[in-house]
């Protein structure tokens, strides 16, 4: 296992490739804790995700003839993209394999720093395989997303950063996915300040290091499901594991609509776009997904920024709904005049904002003389929609709630 020590060796390879990024006291996370938050934003690296610094330390200690061979690796995008550049950079060839349904932003992005994109299979895991019969076939390095010391001693210099910029941490709260970037975070502050916490968050349908920390062993599952697409692995890595089970004080985990709202406060209230992978650690704070003390300093790292914009409009619209603020009902109306004036004088009442409305007659749910109506809403808040939904009601409409 990696130490301290491997850890200041990486900052000197990667310092040059990599940046240091802000780490930022936020007052609005501080007042709805109680807490004292800081936001450690690798979504300002380079490359727009933490992956570059592991990618570099790698790449860096490659012997001559493994250099001139080339590199390969697969990824879901972020790892994709620091393999890519670290590689240009040291004058390596690479070759990327990623799941078919990568987002195209991280294809298209891998591509641009220099890399071969190979498409191919349904998932980080099938990528993998392929990724692994190029290594054999072309005498390749496998660069490993995670599973890989030196990866892990670069993601490591995130904590060193930490450290330097908020020697008063009493807890770190980082993404799993395969469990690099919390090793090497982990490993850097427990040599330090052993008594700052580490706590790790997982996507609820990717929760492989919550399960097998529960067993006391690596266990793989059977699929993974969550719009966190770079977390969203089958395993915690062989090499990571011991690192996850010494140094960990905790996993935990969250929903998809909590990363959702995350997403949400962080563009809304702090101008900062993150992918889903990058809003779990605030999602489980917010959340009280681990008990903190009031006034308690904790450090979120919020990974990365690399989020589709197809999947960003999904993550918006969830987190408007979950936080009241997007309402989509379906409700009958008499096929006749004025009614559908006399269902708007409910929502004038209430300040209801319609965003849409669709009229449908062709629906075999409702009698000929009747009609269906759905429409969209911005409110104001939870209790606001509950307001509405019981006026609605009240006045004897059957409401069905959408969304």
């Amino acid at each position: 296992m990696i130490d301290y020590s491997d850890v200041l060796e990486a900052r000197e390879r990667v310092q040059e490739t990599s940046r240091r990024t802000p780490l930022e006291y936020s007052h609005t996370y501080s007042a709805m804790t109680d807490a004292d938050v800081h936001l450690k934003l690798e979504t300002f690296q380079r490359t727009g995700a933490f992956k570059i610094r592991g990618a570099t330390n790698r790449i860096a200690t490659l012997s001559d003839a493994q250099a001139q061979a080339g590199v390969v690796t697969a990824s879901a995008g972020n790892h994709a993209q620091g393999v890519a550049l670290a590689a240009t950079r040291a004058g390596v060839d690479s070759k990327i394999v990623m799941p078919e349904h990568a987002p195209i932003s991280k294809v298209k992005a891998t591509r641009s720093y220099g890399a071969e994109v190979v498409l191919e299979g349904t998932d980080y895991n099938e990528a993998a395989q392929r990724a692994h019969e190029i290594e054999r076939a072309e005498d390749r390095t496998y660069v490993h997303a995670f599973d890989d010391e030196m990866v892990i001693a670069g993601q490591g210099t995130i904590g060193l950063e930490i450290l330097e910029d908020c020697p008063e941490v009493e807890t770190v709260v980082v993404p799993i996915g395969g469990g690099g970037l919390i090793s090497g975070i982990a490993t850097a502050i427990k040599a330090q300040q052993p008594e700052t916490r580490v706590v790790g968050v997982q996507a609820e349908g990717a929760s492989s290091a919550a399960e097998s920390l529960e067993k006391g062993e690596r266990i793989s599952l059977d699929g993974v499901e969550t719009i966190a697409d770079g977390i969203a692995t089958r395993s915690v890595g062989e090499t990571t594991f011991p690192y996850i089970r010494e140094h960990v004080d905790e996993v935990v985990t969250v929903s998809d609509a909590e990363i959702a709202v995350a997403t949400v406060y962080l563009l809304e209230r702090s101008k900062t776009l993150v992918e889903g992978a990058g809003a779990v650690p605030l999602a489980a704070t917010l959340f009280e997904k681990f008990d903190y003390e009031a006034d308690e300093t904790i450090v979120p790292v919020l990974s990365g920024g690399n989020i589709d914009l197809n999947t960003l409009t999904n993550v918006i619209v969830r987190g408007l709904v979950e936080t009241g603020r997007y309402l989509k009902i379906r409700t009958i109306l008499t096929d006749q005049p004025g009614a559908l004036d006399e269902l708007l004088d409910i929502f004038t009442a209430h300040q209801a904002n319609i965003y849409a409305i669709h009229h449908d007659r062709t629906s075999r749910d409702v009698e000929m003389s009747d009609t269906e109506v759905e429409i969209e809403l911005e409110m104001r808040g939870p209790d606001h929609v509950d307001e509405f939904l019981s006026a609605l009601r009240e006045a004897g409409y059957e409401v069905d709630v959408l969304v």
